[in-house]
């Protein structure tokens, strides 16, 4: 079987996250990690390539040149080979642009399946996991709490508001996976220099066929960007007896009721 896993280098959890006023982009002047999402996601597939002879899990991530050195942590950690998606258009690329290129470097391996987290901790979109089953045809089972791959499907459990849900989807499929599966395991000292020598491919758009000049596909533009307000004092109601009153009309000039 084959399983590929989706990795991104976002600016570190635990720093201050901001937006570069001029480009709208995320700053990514300061520390860069791999997201530890992934580094989850990863775990999955290595855990049941540890049980499966003859598994091979690939690294896929797309981002800026400067992170290869992330790619090579998901090397690190145990995945065979990795395929870096490269290129200067890529830049600011929405999530139209990423699914797109993302597939289309999935559809080159042909894998089995494809693990990614449900969410980065930079972007927040969510949705890309259920954009790359369209892009490939895949069935697909999100936000997934739960995972076990078996030769010809993949089942799990999904919380939902009544309860939890046990869901099945048919290989090749895409799934994604919450913050309630294990930690990766931390790359040795073996893992790190066996990491030096595993095949590590460098993609374009073009080696994907793939354009990302807006007039090929809709792109999402941003207009605007404008740096967050401090945030204000809030309201203190003192209760004369009509708190009540205060804390209704209150929520009804903020229109949250």
């Amino acid at each position: 079987m084959k399983i590929y896993v989706l990795v991104k280098e976002v600016p570190d959890t635990y720093g201050d996250r901001k937006l570069d006023l001029e480009t709208g982009l995320a700053d990514r002047g300061g520390d860069m990690v791999l997201d530890e999402i992934t580094e989850r996601a990863l775990e999955v597939a290595l855990a049941y390539a540890d049980k499966n002879a003859g598994t091979e899990v690939v690294a896929l991530s797309m981002s800026p040149e400067s992170a290869t050195a992330s790619v090579r942590r998901a090397l690190a950690i145990g995945a065979a080979s990795a395929v870096h998606v490269v290129d200067e258009d890529l830049r600011g690329a929405d999530l139209t642009l990423t699914a797109e290129a993302l597939a289309a470097a999935i559809r080159r391996g042909e894998p089995d399946l494809v693990i990614t987290g449900n969410l980065s901790t930079d972007g927040s979109g969510g949705v890309i996991p259920a954009m790359l089953a369209e892009h490939l045809g895949y069935a697909q089972a999100t936000a997934l709490s739960a995972v076990e791959i078996s030769e010809g499907q993949v089942a799990g459990t999904r919380a939902a508001d009544a309860g939890n849900q046990q869901v099945t989807a048919p290989l090749p499929a895409v799934i994604s996976i919450t913050e309630a599966l294990p930690d990766a395991r931390f790359p040795n000292f073996k893992g790190i220099m066996a990491a030096k020598k595993k095949p590590l491919e460098v993609l374009s758009l073009h080696d994907l066929g793939v354009s990302a000049d807006p007039a090929a596909a809709p792109r999402a533009i941003m207009t605007t960007v404008s740096e967050k307000p401090p945030r204000a004092a809030g309201v203190k109601i003192v209760d004369e007896g009509d708190a009540g009153t205060q804390l209704a009309e209150f929520l009804v000039q903020n229109r949250l009721v």
